[in-house]
């Protein structure tokens, strides 16, 4: 279903039945089809699970939801949210796919990747928010998120 861009390796695993409460870290990726409470942290690959569910705030590289997410996420470059997938959560993320059937209550915002200048230098020379993102009469080249969004 979900395809890794890094090297495959699974750091671990929390296999349904299984509960755990505190901190997680990890390098590339990790599956939860247990219960998970508290934060995770890693610049790599979260997957929930169907039978999955994590309570708390996530940041990752990418995050894919078959299972149940509630509190916050920020992934880094992706995420996806499976048919299944229920996320009760406010989100940050440059790409969000959504498949049919899916569930996403909360707050949403998608940055933007600027490939020439930044945003930050641009505010910092005064331009309102409205102007960022644009050079003069020139738009700078932003990177469109990528994927399709459907609302059941």
């Amino acid at each position: 279903m979900f395809k890794s861009e890094r090297s495959g390796d699974l750091n671990g695993f929390l296999d349904a039945g299984s509960r755990l409460t505190g901190e997680l870290e990890f390098e590339d990726t990790f599956r939860v089809d247990g219960a998970f409470t508290g934060k995770i942290r890693s610049p790599g690959d979260l997957v929930v699970g169907a039978e999955g569910s994590v309570e708390g705030e996530i940041h990752a590289g990418r995050v894919f939801v078959s299972g149940t997410v509630r509190g916050e996420i920020r992934a880094e470059k992706r995420l996806e949210i499976s048919e299944r997938g229920r996320v009760y959560a406010d989100v940050i993320t440059p790409a969000l796919v959504i498949e049919e059937g899916a569930f996403l209550e909360g707050r949403c915002a998608m940055e933007r990747a600027v490939t020439q200048g930044t945003v930050a230098a641009e505010e910092a020379q005064g331009k309102s928010a409205g102007e960022v993102g644009r050079s003069g009469n020139k738009p700078t080249l932003v990177r469109a998120p990528t994927g399709r969004a459907t609302v059941p």
